[in-house]
């Protein structure tokens, strides 16, 4: 879509072999409403990518990261939606309030085990970067294009897979 490219974070936090995820479920005219994903947002003017990480954890938790690792850029085409470029973190270590009383304005957090979360109602290309980050991968560079809601091709490594959102597909 034409217009500026957003730029992004998200991270997965992990505790007990689970990820800290989010229901989105409060926001208006969310794009995302209904689905679950890592904590995140986009940047503000001047910031960087760990500047936008840290600010974005602590404002959506209550928590401040302590130890954290950057896996890689997924790129994200539409035709619906600006393209955007999301900086994809992990993190094992933070701070500060229990996230089970935080009140998050943008949905639910949830710590959901890691063998659970393909399985959820998420972004369809999200299936494609999650499944390597959850089996321990820390180098993540992919593209995903979507006509609308729906995933049509992911890119990655040289490797080209088209109409991700076949019922039969194996991730």
């Amino acid at each position: 879509m034409a217009g500026a490219k957003i730029n992004s974070t998200l991270c997965y936090i992990e505790k007990d072999g689970c990820y800290l995820m989010l229901y989105r479920n409060k926001k208006k005219e969310d794009p995302c409403e209904g689905k679950w994903v890592g904590v995140g947002g986009k940047f503000e003017a001047g910031e960087s990518p760990q500047e936008c990480l840290l600010r974005e954890v602590r404002e959506e938790t209550g928590l401040t990261l302590t130890r954290y690792h950057f896996c890689g850029v997924v790129h994200f085409l539409s035709d619906t939606w600006p393209d955007e470029d999301m900086y994809l973190y992990t993190a094992t270590g933070f701070e500060g309030g229990g996230t089970e009383d935080f009140d998050c304005d943008e949905g639910e957090l949830r710590w959901i085990p890691k063998d659970r979360i393909l399985s959820m109602n998420l972004w369809e290309g999200d299936k494609y970067f999650l499944k390597p980050l959850i089996e321990g991968q820390d180098r993540i560079e992919m593209t995903c294009r979507y006509e609308g809601h729906r995933c049509v091709e992911v890119s990655a490594e040289n490797q080209t897979e088209s109409e991700c959102s076949q019922e039969d597909r194996q991730i």
